[in-house]
């Protein structure tokens, strides 16, 4: 067994102590999104301190947890949190909840995160579903499979041609339509941060073909992709990044924004996993 696996086995085992739920549906929960854990039936939860091998979040907004329980009728385990680049983890550390929903039997995961607007014809509030997204050197291209491959887990060469699954956008967006609600469909654009960028990063990323920017979710998807899981991932355009409309960033309505978007992201996401 390799080091990975052992610690993927060590964790789960761990895990396993507090609850016996068996679920196929993971969750993780980004900033400003803690509403959707509200809705968990939880049978337990568990801190991450108490989970070998989690990295500690340092994000205000995340409460650090993970939750066993029941969305609707499906099982679910749903990570009240994730770690950043930026807090200075290391991209092991950034992507080992996700290889731990796999040990634990999870082969579907969903993420949502905070993000900057840079499409002009979109608003604050606006819920975007990825349908790809883009990771190059000098934005925030290193990817957690860098080093030797655990055959164990998944191939040297993942293909990266669909990261999101094509039946979960399908999925997403009919749930959305069912309820009314607009849903974006486009590209995420990682950065290291925590800085925001410059008009002029703007206008390059935009130019790339981003539709939003964000600083998480990529090594997530690239290490779910590996272990040969289903992807689904949302984004709330939380800020406008228009660089010849730029206002100075403002965190505390950045939060607000989020929190403003959280029942319609929960209602989609919940939706979305009823008909998985």
């Amino acid at each position: 067994m390799s080091e990975t696996a052992a610690k993927m086995h060590e964790a789960a085992s761990a895990v396993r102590v507090h609850t016996r739920l068996q679920a196929r549906v993971g969750i993780v929960l980004g900033t400003g999104l803690g509403a959707l854990g509200k809705e968990v039936e939880a049978e337990t939860r568990i801190a991450y301190s108490q989970i070998p091998h989690m990295g500690k979040t340092s994000v205000q907004s995340h409460s650090g947890e993970l939750v066993a329980g029941r969305l609707g009728k499906t099982p679910v385990f749903v990570l009240e949190g994730r770690l950043h680049f930026y807090e200075g983890h290391s991209l092991e550390d950034i992507v080992f909840p996700v290889r731990l929903l796999k040990a634990l039997g999870c082969d579907t995961v969903i993420l949502s995160n905070a993000a900057g607007g840079l499409n002009p014809k979109w608003k604050l509030g606006d819920i975007m579903v990825l349908d790809d997204h883009i990771n190059l050197p000098g934005l925030a291209g290193v990817s957690p499979l860098l080093g030797p491959n655990d055959d164990a887990l998944g191939p040297r060469f993942p293909d990266m041609s669909a990261p999101y699954d094509p039946a979960l956008i399908k999925k997403a967006v009919t749930a959305a339509r069912k309820q009314k609600l607009q849903l974006r469909r486009g590209v995420y654009v990682m950065v290291t941060g925590p800085n925001l960028e410059t008009r002029a990063e703007y206008r390059m990323l935009r130019n790339l073909g981003a539709d939003v920017v964000g600083m998480s979710t990529v090594p997530e998807v690239i290490a779910a992709r590996h272990l040969g899981m289903k992807v689904a991932a949302f984004s709330i355009v939380t800020d406008m990044c228009i660089p010849d409309e730029l206002e100075e960033a403002n965190i505390e309505k950045i939060i607000a924004t989020a929190n403003k978007a959280e029942p319609r992201l929960t209602r989609l996401v919940k939706a979305l996993v009823a008909s998985l």
